[in-house]
């Protein structure tokens, strides 16, 4: 046999072995938040490179998409940044006949962005301020509640213009916890929601809808993603936390914002951490969590998706720092790898 044949049959071979490994592969496929996707997808990447015959494929659709997909078996998993709701894991039980398991991934903080002409200083937000601008009664950017928590900024007499998200989200759904919880009016009036009756503004999809309105038009005040504002260089205001004080969203203060929730995790990890004690704490902050069925038949899949919750509450926490999320605190992945074990065929 020649050098040049041996040379081919050995290439036809290590083709049909990597043809043969590629059709052994696990896929797994999941849907929901676009809150955290950037870590999400950062993590997936990375997993696939370190086990190359496992493929997890997300699709960021918002929230309410996710929990859809997940209670109509679409996807091996959801994702939300609100954690379901009775009424919403009673539908998933009825209709798939197990559990839903919630697990925390990150927290992250949504920001209040601004597009004030004239403006340099940063805006600081009073609960009350936020809450009046989003239901319509502070109209003016000069209005008395806004100046007196900015006393050396020169605040223009011009109309506020709000801008929201159009689409389902779970960015929303933080972002109207937090003003259920400071604002009667707008519990009553409005509520919580990943969709709400917005009593007055212009919609945007996605982070970037809303950002791009708030970038093209004077006046406007919008909100996002910590992680998306600060990618993208948008302004985003200080918010007064429960103590008092005025806090910039960070990696610090929405860490500061989990520390009384981590040793009080209820044990299905359904929490709420917006508008969190501390003099520390930003209040705008959330875990965002994977949604996993209790009962996964395909052993393949519930063996992927157990090994990938396990290094994602490992060596995965270690990269959140890098895209502004903050990691889980050591209280919250204890009880989370207790919780895997729930996971069976």
């Amino acid at each position: 046999m020649t050098r040049s044949k041996q040379v081919l049959i050995l290439a036809v071979l290590a083709g049909t072995m990597a043809a043969g490994a590629g059709a052994g592969a696990t896929a797994v496929t999941g849907a929901g938040a676009t809150f955290p996707y950037p870590m999400y997808s950062k993590w997936f990447d990375t997993y696939h490179k370190i086990h190359p015959d496992i493929e997890i494929n997300y699709q960021s659709i918002g929230s309410g998409g996710g929990i859809r997909q997940i209670t109509e078996g679409t996807v091996d998993f959801g994702a939300s940044d609100g954690p379901m709701n009775d009424t919403l894991i009673k539908a998933f039980k009825d209709k798939r006949g197990c559990n839903i398991l919630h697990f925390p991934t990150v927290m992250g903080g949504v920001v209040p962005t601004y597009n004030v002409p004239g403006v340099r200083e940063e805006i600081e937000f009073t609960p009350q301020t936020l809450a009046g601008i989003f239901l319509g009664t502070i109209t003016m950017w000069n209005d008395p509640a806004i100046r007196k928590a900015n006393p050396g900024t020169t605040l223009p007499a011009s109309d506020i213009v709000v801008m929201h998200r159009s689409d389902g989200s779970g960015t929303t759904y933080i972002w109207t916890d937090y003003l259920s919880k400071v604002s009667k009016q707008w519990k009553d009036k409005v509520g919580v929601g990943t969709s709400v009756k917005w009593p007055v503004g212009l919609g945007g999809k996605g982070n970037e809808g809303v950002s791009g309105l708030v970038r093209q038009t004077p006046n406007s005040i919008g909100y996002v993603e910590l992680i998306y504002a600060v990618q993208t260089k948008l302004p985003y205001g200080c918010v007064q936390n429960a103590a008092g004080k005025f806090i910039k969203a960070d990696l610090k203060s929405v860490t500061a914002a989990a520390a009384g929730a981590a040793t009080t995790m209820p044990d299905d990890f359904r929490v709420s951490i917006t508008n969190a004690p501390g003099d520390d704490a930003y209040p705008i902050a959330s875990f965002t969590w994977l949604l996993v069925p209790d009962q996964i038949e395909d052993s393949a899949k519930r063996q992927a998706i157990v090994d990938f919750l396990k290094w994602m509450l490992g060596d995965g926490q270690k990269m959140t720092g890098a895209l502004e999320y903050a990691p889980l605190p050591k209280e919250v992945v204890e009880k989370e790898l207790q919780a895997i074990e729930k996971i069976r065929g």
